[in-house]
């Protein structure tokens, strides 16, 4: 027991603590979401996100402390989001037939999820800058920040409403799509993947992509679409009306 008090805090203090801990409890996660035969409810990001938030605050880690080891797998998500590409490229062919289909759909994606975000807010009588950190939550976090800085809004709770909105997503996606009997064919995997991208961002991406090769395409086209989409229209139309 006195090794294994010394090797914690030799671990807690350094680095190696975020690193470690995040592989470990999202292996472990990983697995019993195999076990589970890919159960939405199971999905590893959100158990991966609570075991990590009770580890700090049941042992009073900060948080800049844990980062200071896992900003080494924080950096491979931009790879990661680049290595989307090579799915859309294999399926380019779609791509050039339904080009204007999939640019009218992130349209409209983009301005229900933005604009239904802020009347629910306007509904509540949120706070006014509450209210506009609502506008970009369906875009990836770090692009969600900085919109919400352009508009006025507190980009943290933008960070924290993205994340939030993409694990609604993943955990309820599956469930919708059936109800709406949206089929598991190549069309069907089109539609579900690229809705869960636009609705989602990254996270909605990633579950996709462990469902079907071609859900997980368009859900990565999706994301990069409302990336930019959401990035100019959002404070063009803030700054018009």
């Amino acid at each position: 027991m006195p090794k294994f008090v010394e090797l914690w805090v030799y671990l807690s203090a350094s680095p190696l603590f975020g690193l470690t801990a995040t592989l470990v409890v999202y292996v472990l996660a990983q697995a019993a979401y195999v076990s589970l035969n890919q159960a939405p409810w199971a999905n590893p990001v959100l158990w991966t996100v609570l075991t990590i938030a009770g580890v700090l605050m049941a042992t009073d880690i900060s948080y800049p402390t844990y980062f200071a080891g896992a900003q080494f797998i924080h950096f491979l998500l931009g790879p990661a989001v680049v290595a989307l590409a090579w799915p859309l490229w294999e399926r380019r062919v779609v791509l050039r037939q339904r080009w204007g289909a999939l640019l009218l759909a992130a349209l409209a994606g983009g301005f229900a999820a933005s604009a239904s975000a802020l009347a629910l807010g306007w509904a509540l009588n949120l706070p006014h800058d509450v209210v506009l950190s609502l506008a970009p939550k369906s875009v990836t976090a770090p692009v969600a920040m900085g919109i919400a800085e352009k508009i006025g809004g507190i980009p943290a709770l933008a960070a924290v409403f993205a994340v939030v909105t993409g694990m609604v997503a993943a955990l309820s996606g599956k469930y919708l799509f059936d109800a709406l009997k949206i089929p598991t064919d190549m069309p069907g995997w089109m539609a579900r993947g690229f809705a869960l991208g636009t609705a989602g961002h990254g996270i909605g991406a990633a579950r996709a992509l462990q469902v079907d090769a071609n859900a997980g395409a368009f859900a990565g086209l999706a994301l990069g679409l409302q990336v930019l989409l959401a990035s100019l229209l959002i404070p063009l139309a803030f700054r018009i009306f």
